[in-house]
């Protein structure tokens, strides 16, 4: 008995599902022919388009200029400074090796000066190479090096002091430590360090373009709302000869501050970002580019004295002299050149910003030239066989090539300071000018999208 009404009740459920589709079919079709063949429903349709596009205006701006702000605080507070660090661990660790000739140099009897300038050169790579491990990723080319740098610095310091306890002694194998000790500098330590800072400065000026690329969304759909606004006032004044509707015309005015806004904010951040990148961040570069080239130029010199011819190239030349000669072509150019050939120096006083950058690298080049003049003068009378005489003009404290040289390095480190503050100025004034723009004009399109409720709503209480 039961059989009969269960199979009667399935026809009876897919008959009144049938019936509610279609009862929802007609209703969709009375909704849209309600929608696109009466003014009411028209302008409903209208209103919710033009709304939609402002909000998404809104969304799009906001994300876009987010984005960039994030960039930007991203160069001045993470990438630059990370740069600068890894250009201070290059630049210690080329130091550190200049020094330990500076002071086997010195005999026995080290000045208490120059041993104290190592090892704070050891000390500040050792503390700032903690200091990039932390913000490095430990899958990163950038945490590789890192470790690189950690497994080879107690090595090179351990043959540093072999080769100091052989020198306080009068052994001649203490010049073979200290040449071992710098040829693991110079084709471990300084390559590492030197893809260290290649890689920060590459991840800079990757933030550098996130920063300053321009929101083409957020302004394609500022002008698409804009349009849209516009032909939606045009369409109402031709139906109805009214000139102005008030929430529309609120609706376009937010539109168009936020449009403005955006693109007179990201051009002025735009512009100072690439300030502080042409006469920052760019001119620091070659600064510290110049001032490693004039330290191992200084290394190799001491080093020429130290080997005393012991080290040669194939083709039977002093293999630290020549190292010395082509650094300095690399910091002052080549005085020999037919035509005149600038280095680092002059790059950098191309690119340095005003006075207080130009002037110290312009004393930096004057330097450089006493410093050949000098090492000329030097290398003569060490030709001649008069070892004791050179020595002082290497290493001496007035008139020697030591001298010239920590001109050169003071003239440096004061352009490098200088250029470090147009670089804040600059880079601070182009994140201050996107501060405020994503809330401000999230905040304006919602305005905008208020405006087009009220002032849609008004029109559609007339027909009422």
């Amino acid at each position: 008995m039961s059989h009969p009404q269960r199979s009667g009740a399935a026809p009876g459920r897919a008959s009144a599902a049938r019936s509610g589709l279609a009862a929802a079919r007609e209703g969709l079709r009375r909704v849209r022919t309600a929608a696109t063949t009466t003014e009411p429903g028209r302008l409903r349709v209208i209103g919710a388009g033009l709304a939609a596009l402002l909000l998404a205006f809104g969304a799009i701006t906001a994300w876009q200029v987010s984005d960039r702000s994030a960039a930007a605080d991203a160069v001045v507070g993470h990438s630059q400074p990370l740069s600068a660090a890894a250009a201070d661990i290059y630049r210690s660790l080329a130091d550190a090796d200049t020094t330990a000739a500076s002071g086997f140099l010195a005999g026995g009897k080290e000045p208490r000066a120059v041993r104290e300038r190592y090892e704070k050169d050891i000390a500040t790579a050792s503390e700032l190479l903690v200091k990039a491990a932390a913000n490095a990723d430990r899958a990163s080319f950038e945490h590789t090096q890192i470790t690189r740098l950690n497994q080879q610095l107690p090595a090179y310091t351990g043959l540093v002091e072999s080769a100091r306890a052989n020198n306080r002694q009068g052994l001649p194998l203490g010049g073979a430590y200290l040449r071992y000790a710098s040829d693991q500098m110079r084709l471990e330590l300084l390559p590492a360090a030197r893809k260290l800072y290649e890689a920060e400065t590459g991840r800079l000026r990757a933030d550098y373009r996130d920063a300053e690329s321009w929101p083409w969304f957020a302004l394609a759909a500022g002008v698409l709302t804009l349009g849209a606004l516009g032909w939606a006032q045009h369409r109402e004044y031709r139906r109805t000869n009214r000139v102005f509707s008030q929430g529309l015309l609120a609706a376009t005015a937010a539109t168009t501050v936020a449009l403005l806004w955006l693109t007179a904010g990201h051009g002025v951040a735009c512009a100072d970002l690439s300030g502080s990148y042409a006469h920052g961040a760019k001119s620091m570069d070659v600064l510290h580019t110049a001032r490693i080239a004039s330290l191992q130029a200084r290394g190799a010199e001491n080093l020429t004295l130290v080997a005393r011819g012991a080290v040669v190239t194939g083709d039977n030349h002093d293999a630290y002299e020549e190292s010395y000669r082509l650094n300095m072509r690399q910091l002052a150019g080549d005085p020999a050149a037919s035509a005149p050939v600038g280095g680092l120096l002059e790059r950098a006083r191309t690119l340095a910003d005003g006075r207080g950058g130009r002037d110290p690298v312009s004393r930096a080049v004057g330097f450089a030239q006493q410093w050949r003049q000098r090492h000329q003068q030097e290398r003569a009378v060490d030709d001649g066989g008069d070892y004791a005489k050179a020595l002082p003009m290497v290493i001496g404290d007035r008139d020697s090539t030591g001298e010239s040289f920590d001109r050169v390095d003071a003239q440096l480190q004061q352009a490098l300071d200088h250029e470090q503050g147009e670089f804040r100025h600059s880079a601070d004034d182009g994140r201050g000018a996107l501060t405020g723009l994503a809330v401000g004009a999230a905040a304006l399109a919602l305005l905008g999208a208020l405006g087009v409720v009220l002032g849609i709503g008004r029109r559609l209480s007339e027909y009422r």
